[in-house]
């Protein structure tokens, strides 16, 4: 009974966090989506592109459930990070039909095993894993980059979510105010 439990848990949680993260696209245009907001070229569109890879190999081949659309290797170091960005050929609605086609695989992956069912993963260093360890790590992925998606959807914007709360203007400028002044008390002490 656990094990359901469990497994439905983690499951729902993935599914949440998959729309939060499609969420930040919504009221940007191309450029924005797209473009390099970090030194390492983070952007929008790029992480929902990583992230469809992800879910595609880790709900896929680790368990001998091939997604059904080409993927490159895992050990093909020349493509290495060109998941994390959309070339001008990629639209936006093709990335996101992308990324809804490897939720409808993983899905049915979820569905059909036991939450202790085997796979494998051979670039882990302990590469016999669980589906429970895969939901595990797949959902970190997940928020981590859903958490990145909120940072980068505020710098350019200013769009925030705070718990599920909009906040206007006038609130963020005060707490912004209240924590460096918290700072520059605790760098005087």
């Amino acid at each position: 009974m656990i094990d359901e439990f469990a497994k439905e848990y983690l499951h729902s949680d993935l599914r949440e966090t998959r729309e939060v993260l499609l969420e930040k696209l919504d009221g940007l245009g191309e450029y924005d989506i797209r473009r390099p907001q970090t030194g390492t070229g983070t952007n929008l569109l790029g992480l929902v592109k990583h992230l469809t890879l992800t879910e595609a190999r880790y709900f896929g081949e680790i368990f001998g459930r091939p997604y059904p659309e080409p993927l490159p290797r895992w050990d093909d170091t020349t493509q290495r990070g060109r998941d994390h960005w959309a070339t001008e050929h990629e639209s936006r609605a093709q990335i996101i039909e992308g990324y809804r086609r490897a939720w409808a695989h993983a899905d049915a992956t979820i569905e059909a095993l036991p939450i202790d069912a085997p796979g494998h993963v051979p670039w882990w260093p302990r590469p016999d894993v669980k589906l429970f360890n895969i939901l595990v790590h797949v959902l970190t992925e997940t928020a981590r980059h859903a958490g990145h998606a909120d940072i980068l959807r505020e710098h350019l914007d200013g769009a925030t979510s705070y718990l599920g709360l909009e906040r206007g203007e006038d609130f963020w400028t005060a707490r912004h105010a209240e924590i460096e002044r918290a700072a520059r008390a605790a760098a005087q002490s």
